[in-house]
């Protein structure tokens, strides 16, 4: 088993800069300013590049490109290469990116619930500065 964190004697948690960290790696993946986004497209149903493409507004095509990747290399999306002329290809969740997108939810529902909060706090911290 991994450690995410060590408590120590004072019973705070240190949390290591290190590759093996579960934490971190997850949250470098989908922390970005994409990820999210296409996932939650995806939650819909397989969809095709630039449908994907046209959901999630101004995203470039090198950025849904390159974030497709990532996501489908640590295991949350397949892509799917269709034999018909032309070639279709569709990107759908797979299992483990279907756990992940309901813990976001809650989190994006949080950011929701929210918002109005989060701008007010905003607004206060910028006029004190």
């Amino acid at each position: 088993m991994i450690k995410v964190a060590e408590k120590t004697t004072s019973t705070r948690r240190i949390f290591y800069n290190d590759a093996s960290c579960p934490v971190r790696n997850v949250v470098a993946q989908i922390g970005d300013k994409w990820s999210l986004l296409i996932l939650f497209a995806l939650v819909d149903g397989p969809e095709r590049f630039n449908a994907l493409k046209s959901r999630v507004e101004g995203i470039s095509q090198r950025m849904l490109t390159q974030t497709l990747r990532d996501l489908e290399r640590e295991g949350y999306v397949i892509r799917t290469v269709y034999p018909e002329v032309p070639v279709r290809v569709e990107y759908a969740l797979k299992e483990m990116g279907k756990d992940l997108v309901k813990p976001l939810y809650q989190l994006v529902s949080w950011a929701d619930q929210h918002q109005e909060e989060i701008n007010r706090a905003r607004k206060e911290y910028d006029e004190k500065s």
